[in-house]
């Protein structure tokens, strides 16, 4: 009814045709994708494990009380599962896996999960397709935040900068480490000779600079000492003040 309505009536939502098979259904929204999605995946419902069913994920049984009475026992033993008798219920002594993904659920295996009282499968909506602007595209795209998108954009520019920088071609992203490079050759090209210009005259200064005037600037930019602080004590003069006064009063 929906693929007849839309061929008929509706033809700018023709692209969700092929989206339109098996069981499905289609939510309208104007709110933003990205919670909306959240709300439909969360929106999940325990359900029991029926014979003959297919199992969606893997089921164990932890260990520990089970709640059954003595007489169940064999049930369990017939599962191959070790149990003992523990408070007047049985015990299961150790983690059981009895289903794993995609295995058929067998009647005993159905059975022990009613009577543990287990609910291990979990049913929901699933989105499978979004259609915005008549576009239709993958739920994976509302996964990608800015964060994601900003670190991949930046990876994909970093390696583009590599290629064009090893095989000497100008692009937009190689061009800042061009000029850096090129800017750092010029450099050491003033430094070494006496050609001379206004961003190179700072490095040169620097260069020619006395050791102890070089030593003077720093240690004028480095903060000051805080206020009120006291110097630390001359530890080793004192020891060796000591060590002379012991002395002369063994030998003396």
């Amino acid at each position: 009814m929906i693929r007849r309505v839309i061929r008929t009536e509706y033809e700018q939502f023709e692209s969700l045709l092929p989206q339109l098979e098996g069981n499905v259904g289609l939510l309208f929204t104007d709110s933003d994708l990205v919670d909306l999605k959240d709300i439909v995946v969360n929106q999940k419902v325990a359900a029991p494990a029926k014979s003959g069913s297919i199992a969606p994920c893997d089921v164990t049984i932890p260990a520990g009380d089970t709640g059954l009475e003595p007489t169940q026992t064999a049930f369990l033993q017939a599962l191959n599962i070790a149990t003992r008798i523990n408070k007047g219920q049985i015990m299961i002594l150790n983690d059981v896996k009895l289903l794993t993904e995609g295995e058929k659920v067998g009647a005993s295996q159905a059975t022990l999960l009613q009577k543990l009282k287990i609910r291990p499968f979990h049913y929901g909506l699933q989105v499978l397709s979004i259609f915005d602007d008549g576009s239709v595209y993958g739920p994976k795209v509302l996964d990608f935040n800015f964060d994601t998108l900003s670190t991949k954009i930046s990876f994909a520019a970093t390696n583009i900068a590599s290629v064009a920088l090893q095989i000497g071609y100008p692009c937009l992203p190689s061009v800042p480490h061009s000029l850096a490079r090129g800017f750092k050759n010029l450099l050491a090209l003033a430094v070494a000779t006496d050609i001379e210009f206004k961003q190179a005259e700072e490095i040169k200064n620097l260069l020619n600079m006395s050791p102890e005037a070089l030593a003077a600037m720093v240690a004028s930019q480095q903060p000051d000492a805080p206020a009120g602080g006291s110097a630390p004590a001359p530890v080793e003069e004192e020891e060796e003040e000591e060590d002379e006064d012991m002395g002369f009063g063994l030998f003396d």
